[in-house]
């Protein structure tokens, strides 16, 4: 009787999720530089950078930075739409953070999805890595 025939797949030999996690990383670091890069924009457009929008928007762009390194957590996507929430909140700012945090957010839904086909994959042992 086969793996296949019992309904129990062999896990996959190599860490699938390792790939998912330096996405993950990955959109945080360009999320951070995209939110830094708003200072520009709200210092021009904004009226000036205050101590508060400035602060706020260095303390979100380090937080991503210092996020991207903690993908490894079970708690990390937790984590990452967390900040996305303060991004959007960051509309308090300036309304163009807002969009910044918007559009972001709909990478991240895009990331659970993917997530969520991952799991979907592994259990019904159809990854290259699980094959016989």
């Amino acid at each position: 009787m086969t793996t296949a025939e019992t309904g129990q797949f062999p896990p996959p030999a190599r860490d699938p999720w390792k790939g998912f996690r330096g996405v993950c990383a990955g959109t945080l670091v360009l999320e951070a530089i995209v939110v830094l890069l708003a200072l520009p924009v709200v210092g021009t457009v904004g009226g000036g950078v205050t101590w508060i929008s400035g602060t706020y928007l260095v303390g979100l762009g380090v937080l991503m930075i210092l996020g991207a390194g903690l993908q490894g957590r079970s708690w990390a996507l937790s984590f990452d739409l967390g900040l996305q929430v303060l991004v959007i909140l960051g509309f308090l700012a300036h309304p163009s953070i807002a969009v910044v945090g918007v559009l972001f957010l709909a990478v991240w839904l895009y990331l659970l999805y993917l997530r969520r086909d991952l799991r979907r994959r592994i259990a019904e042992g159809r990854l290259p890595s699980q094959r016989e």
